[in-house]
């Protein structure tokens, strides 16, 4: 990697970063009014225990948290740690895609072929959109035990438009079939289970894994087949981690939906890579 190269990630990284604290200031709403059927535009933000509403000084990402040390400044209510972290997490996340895909799109950026890098920049707002829906519904689903349709099914239209868009720009349509049936073989499969164990597995689950099936499948198939076994391998890990500590019981039920949004990313980030080891170790590659 040269050095605009270098200067290129660090400027996309940093600036999707810094997007991704204020997207994350606006989950901690959706998080928290969209389970409970309100709005998440009106009304605006306020203490939950006195009504205040919450000054726009007073809503800067972390910062503002640390300034009135995690309390209201009117009623001084303690303010939930999650509030920053979530934030934290976002810009984090958005900071390492926009890292990931920023090389592609440095690439890309040849005056001659302004397609190529429209491609690359409708890829990387696809993926920060699946970043910041993931940390919505991993908590929602912690919290509630439910993935919100109203979250789920719009990213199965903004997953098709935008990888939809890149590949009819690169002229890469066999690649978003692939990415298309494995939305379909996941949605398939977690159907199956939960019509097979009914109470086992949720059809939010099911929705769900529609819409991580088309963004590893733009990827590729390694990325689907190891976030898939990554979803159950930890969800099975931490389970057995419950009963163990006799935290749970065999008929406890404990959210899926964080364990296969989990194992998406490590697919996102590592599946061929893992994919790739793998094939190589039994002497397929």
């Amino acid at each position: 990697m040269d050095a605009w190269e270098t200067m290129w990630v660090v400027f996309v990284a940093t600036f999707a970063g810094l997007v991704g604290l204020l997207i994350g200031s606006f989950l901690n709403v959706v998080v928290y009014r969209v389970p409970a059927g309100k709005s998440i535009v009106h009304p605006p933000s306020s203490c939950p225990n006195c009504g205040a509403t919450i000054r726009p000084w007073d809503n800067i990402p972390v910062v503002s948290w640390l300034v009135l040390r995690g309390k209201c400044r009117d009623c001084k209510t303690p303010i939930s740690r999650r509030y920053p972290l979530v934030e934290l997490a976002t810009g984090i996340l958005f900071a390492v895609i926009g890292a990931w895909l920023a090389p592609a799109i440095a690439a890309s950026t040849d005056y001659e072929s302004p397609t190529v890098a429209i491609a690359a920049m409708l890829q990387l707002i696809a993926f920060l959109y699946l970043a910041a829906i993931s940390i919505a519904l991993f908590l929602i689903d912690l919290d509630t035990k439910r993935l919100p349709n109203v979250i789920v099914l719009p990213a199965y239209v903004v997953g098709v438009v935008l990888l939809g868009t890149s590949a009819l720009l690169l002229g890469l349509l066999p690649d978003f079939l692939i990415a298309l049936v494995s939305a379909a073989a996941m949605f398939v499969f977690y159907l199956i289970l939960a019509l097979v164990k009914p109470g086992g597995m949720g059809f939010g689950d099911v929705k769900l894994a529609g819409v991580i099936g088309l963004f590893l499948g733009w990827i590729g198939v390694g990325s689907v087949v190891v976030g898939l076994f990554s979803a159950f391998l930890l969800g099975g890990l931490f389970s057995i981690g419950l009963l163990v500590l006799r935290k749970a019981g065999r008929k406890s039920g404990i959210p899926f939906g964080p364990w296969m949004l989990i194992g998406a990313w490590v697919g996102v980030f590592f599946g061929e890579q893992i994919a790739g080891a793998y094939l190589a170790l039994i002497g397929f590659n």
